[in-house]
């Protein structure tokens, strides 16, 4: 029987390790954007794991730094900006950089530890305004570290803040702060202490909408003022239908696919059909993608629409769609000839029976309900799997239930998810590692909830991480999401337009509403700069999903409209994304350096 751990903690969620946006710049080294400063790395960066956090109080860090460490290999000294405060007024220092890193690497059900725990140390330098990370390896995508900093003096102990937001949220170090959440609101006002311009609007709401017909409505009747829904044709028609809604419409860096849950190969409390290398080969074979393209994805991306092929990634630098490894995977035949080689049989009802158990395995597929498009696609596809012997049913729940509890507690075993990946393609290494499926042997810690582990294509990716030279490390990730594709982790499906629709006569400018369609924050970048054109007191952004915990660190940031109502909104970082998947300095960071040693 599976087990079900969604008991260790409460409703929480996995903080991905986003970057908090809002313009901004500073003096920086004369390094290129996707390369430490400094000379060329080591020929051999450190394999050793870095040591856990020091147990100091994050509100001590250490006076001058004296000498790197023993097994430096990188030194990440950052200058925050001199007037930086949180919203109480009290400075952002140091502490809580190392308050952020020691909640990472320490907290129970920490989303993600990768990044931080190639991290030796980090202390103070010359000011508690200057902090020096040592790195006991070349780390390359240090910029997506440190992204979201958690406000020191709220915590009593930084290495365990898997309670501390039960009852309140992160503390604000962005141009708007939160004064109320609950089920049914968050409001944003202007923080009246950030050190930058402050904000036009007086008051945001973000409002959850439960289903596109809510969304279409609320955007038509005025009710909101701004929506981001997952792309629809529909939403084209109703911008159509009023010359005054706003649509903006845009490629960017998600994509939705099947993921096949194996984590039974790990532990076996998430034991389940596709631990079975050959059942879940079959399977993944038997699923005709390209009628589900057409089916599905051709009417919201136009007759032209291909799909996607590239894995867990779209296409760029690190996939090249004519060679991408997920391409010709469907072959029902072949499935069936692979399944009987193995001795697997059909019963009276035409579904395979596993020859090990003499059992039919039954497939749980989860999504979230009130999505239509992933329901159409359930009622779509289990009908054909089961003409080829493949028992599928569905297993859902809403969207706070699967991308906070069951998702992160791997307790499926067929998904159909949009990710919203950073510009750097270390996202894959906390999503897809051995380390990183959360295990009792962890502490519940990672972001691996499809429960794949390859061994060689774990290495891989973490020498990706280490490694600087742009060619090398894209051969690295290629090769990884090669494996991917052989070991049938996932189908991908379709690289989905993000999208933007807004009342024009309600909000504006429109140039600010659409700056920042394509970016991994979505719109809040922007936000500070929204007006109140119809004099009503506030903005109302509609949220298509809601967050139903508001710890950063744990399960609860896995969703991305957590990231989007909460965690980008008021959570400093070092480093802000841009609509182009570019990383830029943020208005906290004023000067940095990284250097090889």
């Amino acid at each position: 029987m599976r087990k079900n751990r969604r008991g260790r903690v409460i409703a929480a969620v996995a903080a991905m390790s986003f970057i908090a946006a809002s313009c901004g710049g500073s003096d920086t080294a004369d390094a290129p954007a996707d390369e430490p400063a400094a000379e060329a790395p080591a020929d051999e960066p450190a394999d050793e794991p870095a040591d856990e956090p020091a147990d100091a109080p994050a509100d001590e860090p250490a006076a001058e730094p004296a000498a790197a460490p023993d097994g430096t290999a990188m030194v990440y000294t950052v200058n925050l900006h001199p007037d930086a405060v949180w919203e109480d007024g009290s400075p952002i220092t140091v502490a809580d950089m190392i308050c952020t890193w020691q909640a990472a690497m320490n907290t129970p059900g920490s989303l993600s530890t990768v990044g931080y725990d190639q991290i030796i140390d980090v202390v103070q330098g010359s000011s508690d305004k200057q902090g020096v990370v040592y790195f006991a390896s070349v780390y390359a995508p240090f910029r997506t570290l440190f992204g979201g900093l958690l406000m020191a003096s709220m915590h009593d102990d930084c290495n365990d803040v898997s309670l501390d937001f039960d009852d309140a949220w992160p503390a604000s170090g962005r141009p708007y702060k939160i004064t109320e959440w609950s089920p049914t609101q968050v409001v944003y006002e202007p923080n009246e202490n950030y050190w930058g311009d402050a904000p036009v609007t007086s008051k945001i709401v973000a409002v959850p909408l439960a289903d596109f017909e809510t969304e279409q409505a609320a955007i038509a009747s005025g009710e909101v003022d701004f929506i981001s829904p997952q792309w629809d044709p529909s939403f084209r028609e109703v911008a159509e239908a009023d010359s005054a809604i706003g649509l903006d419409v845009r490629p960017g860096a998600m994509y939705e696919g099947f993921y096949f849950q194996q984590g039974g190969k790990v532990d076996s409390q998430y034991d389940g059909p596709f631990a079975n290398d050959v059942y879940r080969e079959a399977f993944a074979r038997s699923i005709d993608r390209e009628a589900v393209i057409q089916q599905i994805y051709v009417p919201i991306g136009g007759a032209d629409t291909e799909a996607l092929t590239c894995g867990p990634i779209v296409p760029g630098p690190y996939c090249d769609p004519a060679t991408a490894p997920f391409q010709d995977i469907y072959d029902p035949e072949g499935a069936a000839d692979l399944l009987s080689s193995e001795g697997w049989t059909q019963d009276a009802d035409g579904f395979w029976v596993n020859p090990d158990t003499g059992e039919v395995p039954e497939v749980r597929w989860i999504i979230n309900t009130g999505n239509g498009r992933r329901e159409s696609t359930q009622a779509f596809l289990i009908p054909k799997l089961a003409e080829l012997g493949f028992k599928v049913v569905p297993d859902n729940c809403d969207a706070a239930c699967y991308f906070q509890q069951r998702l992160p507690a791997l307790d499926y075993d067929m998904a159909m998810y949009i990710s919203v990946p950073s510009p750097d393609p270390g996202y894959l290494t906390g999503s897809f590692i051995c380390d990183a499926v959360p295990t009792e042997d962890n502490g519940y810690a990672g972001q691996n909830s499809q429960g794949w582990c390859n061994e060689e294509a774990s290495a891989m990716l973490t020498e990706a991480d280490v490694t600087t030279d742009a060619a090398a490390r894209a051969t690295l990730i290629k090769d990884a999401i090669q494996m991917m594709a052989d070991d049938f982790v996932m189908t991908p499906l379709f690289q989905f337009p993000n999208s933007f629709l807004w009342r024009s006569d309600q909000v504006g400018p429109s140039a600010e509403m659409s700056a920042n369609t394509a970016n991994y924050v979505g719109y809040v970048p922007s936000m500070p700069l929204w007006e109140d054109l119809d004099g009503d007191g506030q903005i109302v952004i509609g949220a298509e999903q809601w967050p139903e915990c508001l710890n950063p660190v744990t399960e609860c940031a896995n969703s991305s409209w957590y990231v989007w109502t909460v965690a980008a909104v008021v959570q400093p970082g070092l480093w802000d994304t841009t609509d182009d998947q570019a990383f830029v300095e943020s208005p906290l960071l004023e000067s940095w350096t990284a250097e090889v040693l």
